[in-house]
This record gives structure tokens, sequence and C-alpha cells, in this order.
């Protein structure tokens, strides 16, 4: 039995957990001092219209009841938010047990393997494919802590072919954390962020494909740069040292082109082309649009249990792995559930349509993308302290969904995407950035030495996204 693909340490959740836990409370006392208020409602053929535009105070309201407030992670179950909660937190458990199924059955293994085989001799050529690759997986899937199984091999991949493990950290790592941040349909920020909100992950899908494709392109050229660097100086590699004891005992495991192992490979794509295909085809088709996260929920779960049988021919070790991938993300669930509370407080005790309604006036009148600067800083700073992509959704467009401002919800799953993803692969909180430098052999200082250039340009780069956005009425 191999590792887990989703690996939340008892420190990164405690960590996480006291941050939230500590957030609820705040949210609690906050009942007891911001006066209470309510959006004027009015009903149009039989369906409530929430004016949020509308605000009204509440004068005799009280704070919410404590102990209302202390099980709020579980009440929240049974409000108007319930059902999404369940639904989101059902998807993440059958998506990391169909995954963990994968990598037991060396599915992603041979998936890189089949590049290596086809480009050997194009170095470069796989290098951007491989890229490409894990960029892809974050930005269709929304893998990131999964790869972190697959580090080993493509740092032993790089080396292989006359590189070093840094570039198998920047292709991986690095190249899985921006197509997180370049988001297509990862359902994890986009189509989570997206169904809060209310709005079609693939409205103006377009954009976000020139977004993608760019960021891909930044990505190669500082790797190709990397590369150039290292092949007219090997030792200016960052891991030159650790590289040349790694080379003696280098062992590359070739997976042999057989029947049982090609049958994998088969059956995986499938399976991810299966994925992806259902994503855009549900969220193209109106009448089922709200029903994508059930469509995936089913797919994950009987399509990541058949595929895995079709590769390992062994239904027992399927379930087991399944399980172990449902286990691992029991953690998760945890933390989107206190995420979920804070808002289900804030709501209960009537003060989220208060605080929805000091920012409006808080950004009212301003210019548009000073505001989005305004909230990108806002989603930035969450980030620092809370890692889950999930649980942020769920707290952040909780409350952008009641603010009254100027700007297309796209626009606002826009910027959440930004704000949640780049800081994966370049904030100290980041468990997935500090063990992956750790396996790599390199220091959390060398790394942002190395990558000030790459960040500085990305940020400038998603100013101007933004700014382009808004021109465009995206």
């Amino acid at each position: 039995m191999q590792n887990k693909v989703v690996d939340i340490s008892k420190k990164t959740f405690i960590n996480v957990m006291i941050i939230l836990l500590s957030l609820l409370v705040f949210s609690i006392v906050l009942t007891y001092i911001i006066p209470k208020g309510k959006f004027f409602e009015e009903i149009i053929d039989g369906e409530v219209i929430i004016h949020y535009d509308q605000y009204l105070e509440i004068d005799d309201a009280k704070g919410i009841n404590i102990l209302k407030g202390i099980f709020a992670p579980i009440l929240v179950l049974f409000s108007h938010d319930g059902l999404t909660i369940i639904m989101l937190s059902l998807f993440i458990v059958t998506i990391t047990g169909a995954f963990q199924v994968m990598n037991d059955c060396n599915g992603m293994k041979l998936i890189i393997q089949k590049l290596i085989d086809k480009f050997i001799n194009n170095k470069k050529l796989l290098i951007s494919l491989i890229i490409l690759i894990f960029m892809m997986f974050g930005s269709f899937f929304g893998l990131f802590e999964e790869v972190l199984i697959l580090l080993p091999l493509i740092m032993m991949l790089t080396i292989s072919i006359g590189y070093d493990s840094y570039t198998g950290f920047l292709i991986c790592i690095v190249a899985t954390g921006f197509g997180f941040s370049s988001a297509l349909t990862n359902p994890f920020t986009v189509i989570t962020a997206s169904q809060l909100i209310g709005v079609s992950p693939l409205t103006n899908f377009w954009y976000r494909i020139i977004i993608f494709v760019m960021m891909y392109g930044l990505l190669v050229l500082f790797t190709l740069h990397h590369l150039s660097v290292i092949e007219k100086s090997p030792e200016k590699s960052p891991t030159y040292q650790k590289d040349l004891e790694k080379k003696k005992v280098l062992d590359l495991e070739i997976y042999e082109n057989n029947g049982n192992n090609q049958r994998t490979f088969i059956a995986y794509v499938i399976f991810l082309v299966t994925i992806l295909a259902t994503i855009i085809t549900v969220t193209l088709i109106e009448a089922i649009r709200g029903y994508i996260v059930v469509f995936l929920i089913v797919i994950s779960l009987f399509g990541g249990i058949l595929t895995g049988y079709i590769a390992s021919r062994n239904i027992k070790d399927v379930l087991k792995s399944f399980l172990k991938g449902i286990v691992s993300a029991i953690p998760a669930i945890a933390m989107i559930m206190v995420a979920s509370s804070i808002k289900f407080i804030l709501e209960e005790a009537s003060v989220l349509p208060t605080i929805a309604n000091y920012i409006s006036v808080l950004v009212y009148g301003k210019n548009q993308f000073v505001v989005l600067l305004l909230l990108f800083l806002i989603i930035i700073v969450l980030e620092f302290f809370i890692s889950s992509s999930t649980a942020k959704a769920v707290f952040v467009m909780g409350i952008l969904s009641c603010v009254s401002i100027n700007i297309s919800k796209e626009m606002l799953v826009l910027v959440y995407l930004f704000g949640d993803g780049y800081t994966n692969v370049l904030f100290p909180t980041s468990p997935v950035l500090l063990i992956a430098l750790t396996m790599t052999g390199i220091n959390y200082t060398t790394w942002l030495k190395k990558s000030k250039w790459l960040f500085v340009i990305t940020f400038v780069l998603v100013m101007a996204f933004l700014l382009i956005g808004l021109l465009l009425k995206y």
C-alpha cells in the first residue's frame, strides 16, 4: 500500500483549526457588538427576491445563543447551506478516494512514464509537456497535495536526463500550483466558488483559457532559463551537491510495457477525460448545471472504483485504497464545516447583512480596480493563515455574495482564484511547499531568492488580468 494522496499532518490540521475556531469565537462575539440588520425582501411570482442594495437595521435583535454558536459546525448542516456543504464534502471524499486508487494502481506514474518514453530525445520539449500536464492536473482537477507523491519520480527523471532536482520541483510542484491558480474547472476553487456565489463556472471561460496559456508560457520560460544556466554551469544549480550524491544511487523505475500497465494507462486516461468532459458538458446544459457536483460524485465513486478494478483486478485492494483516500479527506471536511459555521453564526444573528453593507459602503463610489485590489489583499491575508481552498471559498464567497458592488460575480470568482492560488507555492505557511522543498533539498530562503522574479512578474500579470477583465466587462 502506498502513501496517502492527501496527507494533512496533525500540526497543519491543528494550526488551521485553531485559526478557524478563533474566527468562530470572534464571530460569536461580533454578534453582541455589531448592529443587526437585514436586506429588503419581496415576493415576486412566488419567488423571494433579496435586494442587497437596500439595507434595513434591526433595533431589538440580540446576539446569538452561546450554545447555538458552539454547535454551529453541526447546525450549519441543517441550514439552507447544509445541502451544499454536504454535497461538497461528499465530492471531496469521493474524488480523494478515486485519486488514492489511481495512485496505488500507478496510474499517474504510467501517464508520466509514457511521456518520458515518447520524448526522451527532445528533453526541453519533454520538460515543457510535463509542465503542461501538471498545470492541467491543478487547473482541471484541483490536484496539489496529491502530486507530492510523484515529485521523487520527476526529480529522478530530470537528473537522469542531465538536469537537476530543482528542475523536477519546478515542473512538478510549482507547475501544479500555477495550474491550481490559473484554474479552468478546478472543483475546489472554480466550481465551489461559482456555485456558492451563483454563477456558471464556464461563463466567459475563454478569458481563463488565455490566463492559463500566459501563465504556462511564463513558467516554461522561467524553467528554460534555469536549464540554460545549469547547462553552461552545472554548479549554479541550488541542488548541485545533493544531486551528485543522488546520481550515484540513481535508479529510475521504468515500467515495462506489459498488458497490465497498458490496460491501466488506457483506463485512467479515459477516467480523467470522462471527469473533464462531464464538467464541461454539465455546465453547458442549463437544465442540469446545478447538479454538477452530483455528477462528479457519481463518477468519482463508481468510476474511481471501476477504473481501479480494471487496472488491478483486485477489488479488495481497490476498496482499501478508496477507503484510505476517504479517511485522509476527513480533516479537510472538518475544516470546511467550521469555516461554514462562521457564516452561519453571522447570518443567524442578522450580522452578516450588516458586515456586507459595511463593505458595500466602504467600496461605494470607489474605482472598481481599487475594489478588486482590496478584495485581492484580503484573500491573500486569509491564504497566509488558512490553506484550505474550499474552506476559504465557503467563508469568502459567502460574504461576497451579499455585498452590493458593481463588479460581476465572474470577476469575484477570478479575484478569489488569484488570491488563493499562487501563494500556495510562495507562503511559508503552505505545508505542501515546505514538504516539497525538503524533498528537493533546498531551503525556503533559497527558494525565495531563486523565484523572486517569477512571482514579481506573476503578480504584475495578475493586476493586468484584473484590469483587462474590468475593461472587457468580464
